[in-house]
């Protein structure tokens, strides 16, 4: 299995930054791609940024230009750097990983999620 820890959230007023982490650990052999996801209260989860291990980077409208993906594959671990944060982009933050280990193939693993708040 892959274990996702994420880590970063908080509370931030608009306009501020915020870098979300996630580490991915377990028995990995491959991780295809990173990303984050977000669920707002009422809402569905969506994409908010992907990364493949070859750097490809892949952003919902909303962030382009505001957010950055990052990616260490040595540290098997994926960043999001938010800036110019809006209320709007409250919500709760998932990591997903789709990675295979020596058990498994290529699946979805998903993080627990962390909480940032945006205030007004």
């Amino acid at each position: 299995q892959v274990q996702l820890v994420e880590s970063g959230g908080g509370l931030v007023q608009a306009g501020g930054s915020l870098r979300l982490s996630c580490a991915a650990s377990g028995n990995i052999v491959q991780i295809r791609a990173m990303g984050w996801y977000r669920q707002a209260p009422g809402k569905q989860r969506e994409l908010v940024a992907t990364i493949t291990g070859a750097g490809y980077r892949n952003y919902a409208d909303s962030v382009k230009g505001r957010f950055t993906i990052s990616r260490d594959n040595a540290k098997n671990t994926v960043y999001l750097q938010m800036n110019g944060l809006k209320p709007e982009d409250t919500a709760v933050y998932f990591c997903k990983a789709v990675a295979a280990t020596s058990y498994s193939a290529l699946r979805d693993y998903w993080g627990e999620g962390t909480l940032v708040t945006v205030s007004s």
